[in-house]
């Protein structure tokens, strides 16, 4: 693959430089730990939305999504379509509710309802969660990236990761959130300067790729199949409804239970602000991913009336082959910029979550060495909140580089596992917040046999569809045959999440019965 030029270079170096300037400088603004988690709650409802998208737009989807309707069809666009339903729950339901619940943490009125164990275990499944993701993200990228400048893939990971820790550490959740801003617009700008640079050089335009992409021998254009099943079908692949439920499933849970985006909420100035901002997050995102999928197509049809592609070529590496093989000296910068900007905007967001977590949901809970007594009450004390979040977010960042530098040599297959993992256990969590938002369920004991339940249910469809499995564990994908002919692999979070609601909703006590 050709390498960037030394033009390319600076322009990568300069937005790097500038970025991490820009996040430094938010510094002089953040002086107490409220301000470090939610940016003294005044930002405009539209800056909070750029942030949302950033965080959306990671630098896996930057080259995954390509990839995906390159080397096949439109399918995985339903599950963007699904955002707007998901959002509008969100802005109904979950917008107000924790904005007024009085804690930044999105976890704490768990405890209220269903005991100390359901915050804990809420709040460190998704610290964990964002530690494998920021790793993920960072092998992900430099593993892009290093083969456009021809730097070792440890030494970008370990540069990207000490850049973003350090805007991070000084300007808290507002260096994120207009950091974000700036890295939304340079993703949007290079995914436009590469559509327009595909387009022009496919005959015909984007009348040409469609035409070229709607050949019966392709089909690249298809949404799945429109059969009213959960199953996969005789192809493989997924229907159009498992995506679409999938998607909103996966897309509530971002809004409803993950501290990234609770978070924001809290940053904007009012509730109509924050409310804006899930909006804007959610319809931008829509004509977003129709590029990134758009330009898999595209470059499909490039490369099917050029020829050009290396024969050894995974889909994942054909974008970043095009931008550095068609585009122009400097524009190829650009896109490499994108690439990374996609980036940091999802791993400053984790580390500022997670450090934020930490403190409300553990330090502050259990230990309590930050708070002093005055005048006979409690009362933060500010200096040590500060210090420990930014203690932890070091300590994140750290742990997600060594994440990253540990995927290096395995050569990516502890992601695998990492996801499947992953996607077992975040089945409770969103559960436990659509219990304690919708039903009047109290008690521990209801709630903590909906999350086993939901959990060894998630454990089950995903197990159905390990036919990798060890050969001891051979008989148990035997026996679930039955789960595998009637559900796709992605419905496990679905089933779970619906099982720790209903067992939880059933099972748990109500006020009536606790007071009397």
């Amino acid at each position: 693959m050709p390498t960037a030029s030394p033009v390319d270079l600076i322009v990568v170096g300069v937005y790097l430089i500038a970025v991490t300037a820009l996040g430094c400088f938010m510094s002089r603004r953040t002086h107490t730990a409220d301000e470090f988690m939610s940016a003294g709650r005044s930002l405009p409802g539209w800056v909070v939305g750029l942030s949302i998208i950033g965080t959306f737009v990671s630098s896996i989807s930057f080259v995954a999504n390509p990839g995906k309707t390159f080397s096949g069809t439109w399918l995985p666009f339903v599950f963007s379509l699904s955002l707007p339903y998901a959002a509008w729950v969100a802005t109904v339901f979950f917008v107000p509710f924790f904005r007024n619940c009085g804690s930044l943490s999105a976890y704490e009125h768990l405890e209220k309802r269903f005991g100390t164990w359901a915050r804990v275990y809420s709040a460190l499944f998704n610290v964990m969660y964002h530690v494998g993701r920021i790793g993920m993200i960072l092998y992900g990228v430099s593993l892009a990236v290093t083969a456009l400048i021809d730097v070792p893939i440890s030494t970008i990971i370990l540069c990207l990761g000490v850049l973003v820790i350090a805007y991070t550490l000084l300007g808290g959740i507002e260096a994120v959130i207009w950091t974000d801003v700036v890295q939304s617009i340079i993703l949007v700008g290079g995914m436009l300067i590469c559509l327009v640079v595909l387009v022009m050089n496919v005959p015909g335009g984007v009348a040409g790729i469609i035409e070229g992409a709607s050949q019966p021998l392709q089909n690249k254009l298809s949404l799945g199949s429109m059969d009213l099943s959960f199953a996969k079908t005789a192809s493989g692949s997924s229907t159009f409804l498992t995506m679409l439920t999938f998607g909103f499933f996966i897309n509530l849970q971002n809004f409803a239970a993950d501290q990234t985006f609770v978070q924001r909420y809290f940053t904007a100035r009012t509730e109509a602000d924050a409310r804006r901002s899930v909006w804007m997050g959610a319809i931008a995102y829509l004509p977003i991913s129709a590029i990134l999928f758009f330009l898999g197509t595209g470059l499909f049809v490039f490369y099917q009336l050029n020829g050009e592609l290396p024969a050894d070529r995974k889909p994942d590496e054909v974008l970043p082959f095009f931008i550095m093989s068609e585009l122009p000296t400097g524009l190829a910068g650009l896109l490499i910029a994108a690439i990374l900007a996609a980036a940091m905007s999802t791993v400053d967001s984790s580390l500022n979550s997670s450090a934020t977590l930490l403190l409300c949901d553990v330090q502050n809970r259990f230990f309590r060495r930050g708070v002093q007594q005055v005048d006979g009450s409690y009362k933060a004390d500010d200096k040590f909140d500060l210090r420990f979040l930014r203690l932890m977010t070091i300590v994140l960042g750290v742990l997600g580089i060594a994440v990253a530098l540990a995927m290096v040599s395995s050569r990516g297959h502890m992601l695998d596992v990492w996801w499947k993992i992953s996607g077992i256990l975040s089945g409770g969590t969103l559960g436990l917040i659509l219990l304690a938002r919708f039903t009047k369920a109290e008690g521990a004991f209801g709630a903590a046999l909906g999350v086993v339940s939901g959990v060894s249910a998630i454990t089950l469809v995903t197990v159905a569809h390990m036919p990798d499995l060890p050969q001891w564990l051979q008989p148990v994908y035997s026996k679930l045959a039955p789960v595998r002919d009637l559900l796709d692999p992605l419905m496990a979070v679905v089933v779970g999440t619906s099982i720790v609601f209903l067992v939880g909703a059933v099972l748990s006590k109500r006020p009536k019965q606790l007071s009397a």
